[in-house]
């Protein structure tokens, strides 16, 4: 049985919609020795600031029940050496190209990111990082605001006419609300969910096993979560969704599109295995065959309730 895994996301065409997450999969070189990275359906780059960022000091990851807690605090080598070091092996690749940004202190800082990124055609997208929780720098996200995600979307469209995809935080009373705000500015996608607040204790030194004390839970623990956001935010928006957040195998990725998702995204599974994305793949291609549904689009949204 033929069978279309392709989907569209703004002006992107992705050949599936299996993509890796920010954060978790490096600027891909990292993982060159695991798998074939020119069968993914997008990559999504580690988040780039302006300047390098040293990132928040150890520990900064820590386990649990059926996740993981982070705050590396956007440690990245800046928007300069990016371009010099990282992107000419990412060009080589023939996979959609999303570039992870985020600003430091200063909103304005998008809009230089994205000016000095819409003139390098190996950049497909853009995705903007206003959700990111472990930046010690700010005392509330972009995203937790519906006005001030409308403004800088609206001000980062008027200089870019590649895909604007707007990454949004479930630390928030209504995420619909703040992708509606997204959708209306001119985000082309919105992607979500970024991590949840949380925190853990070391119950013999009566510390934090985060040295910052609060970070960015991941994993299986959040996916119900983020299902349940999908799906709030599917039933409000008019745009493409990617969706995040725990998925571990085919079966939780299937849950995401169903829930309203055209595309999803690996995260913390790529540290356990680095060949999750594309057993993912293969694994929807055959759910398709076995229930006789000729394009994955299909289902998006399709869950009954």
């Amino acid at each position: 049985m033929k069978t279309n895994l392709s989907v569209e996301i703004g002006k992107l065409k992705l050949k599936n919609p299996v993509m890796v997450s920010s954060g978790t999969f490096g600027y891909a070189e990292e993982f060159k020795d695991f798998i074939d990275l020119s069968k993914l359906g997008a990559i999504v780059t580690k988040t780039i600031t302006l300047k390098p960022r040293r990132g928040n000091p150890a520990p900064r990851t820590c386990e649990t029940s059926a996740g993981m807690l982070n705050s590396i605090g956007l440690e990245n080598p800046g928007i300069e050496v990016f371009i010099q070091e990282k992107l000419p092996f990412l060009k080589k690749l023939g996979v959609p190209i999303i570039m992870s940004v985020a600003s430091e202190e200063e909103p304005e800082e998008f809009l230089e990111l994205v000016a000095r990124l819409d003139i390098i055609e190996a950049v497909a997208a853009i995705e903007l990082n206003i959700s990111c929780p472990n930046v010690r720098e700010k005392a509330s996200l972009i995203a937790q605001d519906p006005e001030a995600t409308y403004k800088i979307v609206q001000e980062v469209r008027k200089i870019t006419n590649k895909t604007l995809i707007t990454k949004l935080s479930p630390n928030v009373t209504s995420i619909a609300d703040i992708a509606q705000s997204a959708e209306d500015a001119g985000s082309d996608a919105v992607s979500l969910i970024n991590t949840l607040a949380g925190m853990s204790i070391d119950i013999k030194q009566r510390k934090p096993k985060i040295s910052v004390g609060i970070a960015g839970l991941s994993g299986p623990a959040i996916r119900p979560i983020a299902v349940k956001m999908v799906w709030e935010v599917f039933n409000k928006v008019k745009i493409p969704i990617i969706g995040m957040g725990g998925i571990i195998d085919t079966a939780s990725a299937l849950e995401f599109i169903l829930a309203g998702a055209t595309a999803v995204s690996i995260g913390t599974a790529n540290f356990i295995n680095p060949k999750i994305s594309l057993e993912i793949i293969s694994g929807l291609k055959k759910y398709l065959i076995e229930n006789k549904i000729g394009d994955v689009n299909e289902l998006v949204g399709s869950v009954k309730i």
